[in-house]
């Protein structure tokens, strides 16, 4: 038997499990601080640790390890092109990661063929073929909603005018599309920490939401919010805000339906693009979406063209907690095809 490994690598840990080509998890996940801010070769080596683990113990033979990584990737060049939340401070400014070679120092140090990609784009690749896409949707458009909103595109041949072979996972000219969360709701609107004003990833990344209710509180409006956090406002999350949704806190369902809606409208317009018959909404924050869901619904279809709004499911993601290491190992399976 012959399975990949799927590996996550985030700002704090680095996550990786061995996966089957059927989706199925593999023996222990392994988990390691990820050193983000420590350097270039403290990640390497957090990153040959986890894979080493994961190899050691699943016993089976591994036929390559796909990783997603936060920023713009160039899987080709082995590059991390650009990655904010990754560098070291030097001289008293935090220098990010650009133009870091991540591949081939890793490929060194294990002995296993490393492929790199974005990670909203391997959650979208992942989701594809392991969970709402059933590795047979013609077009699945897949959000993230969590510290930031990321995001991906995977094509079938069939959604295709030419000749193609799939599934195909949309990367750009340069390769680092598919940041469908810096789509501009509003010009010159709120200001984000993507670096653009007004976008989606401005009015529903996760502090934006905590934000809204801030605000509401400190105006004096009543909620059971306020309770939950025994007054301490720096301690609200989405989840205190849902857990006082179910309370049916009038103050928590507004905040719900705001968020809904604003997320609406980037849907609706994204149907238009894409016209995706699977729509998927993953990522944290996504735990909140018996409240957000109906409103982003309701306002996709007033922005989408009907006929195109039709044959869209809209619905959540079932890889949620699993959707980088799925989305790697999905990258990893298809390399080696």
């Amino acid at each position: 038997m012959k399975c990949v490994i799927g590996v996550d690598l985030g700002g704090t840990n680095v996550r990786a499990q061995a996966v089957a080509e059927s989706g199925e998890l593999i023996g222990e996940r392994f988990e390691n601080p990820s050193n983000a801010q420590s350097g270039i070769e403290p990640v390497v080596q957090a990153c040959a640790l986890t894979i080493g683990q994961v190899a050691a113990s699943c016993g089976v033979e591994i036929g390559a390890v796909g990783m997603a990584v936060p920023g713009h990737i160039d899987d080709k060049a082995g590059l991390v092109k650009w990655a904010p939340n990754f560098g070291q401070v030097v001289d008293g400014v935090f220098r990010y990661w650009q133009d870091v070679p991540l591949k081939r120092p890793l490929e060194e140090r294990t002995g296993h063929k490393i492929v790199l990609g974005n990670d909203a784009n391997a959650a979208a690749l992942g989701e594809y073929k392991f969970g709402t896409g059933k590795n047979s949707a013609k077009c699945l458009v897949m959000l993230t909603l969590g510290t930031g909103i990321g995001g991906g595109v995977v094509f079938a041949p069939e959604a295709m005018f030419g000749n193609a072979s799939g599934p195909l996972l949309m990367l750009g000219g340069n390769l680092g599309g598919g940041e469908l969360g810096h789509t501009i709701l509003q010009m010159n609107g709120l200001d984000s920490t993507g670096g653009a004003y007004g976008s989606l990833e401005a009015y529903c990344q996760r502090d934006a939401i905590i934000r809204r209710a801030q605000h509401r509180i400190n105006r004096g409006r009543k909620s059971l919010i306020n309770d939950l956090v025994e007054g301490d406002w720096s301690k609200i999350t989405p989840k205190t805000i849902s857990l006082a949704a179910e309370q049916g806190d009038g103050l928590a369902i507004e905040v719900w339906r705001e968020f809904g809606q604003f997320l609406g409208m980037a849907t609706g317009s994204l149907i238009n693009i894409f016209a995706p018959d699977v729509l998927a909404i993953g990522g944290q924050v996504s735990k909140a979406g018996d409240w957000f869901m109906p409103y982003l619904i309701d306002e996709a279809r007033n922005i989408a063209a009907p006929t195109i709004f039709r044959d869209t499911k809209i619905q959540l993601a079932d890889q949620v907690e699993n959707a980088g290491i799925l989305g790697g190992a999905a990258m990893a399976i298809e390399s080696i095809r």
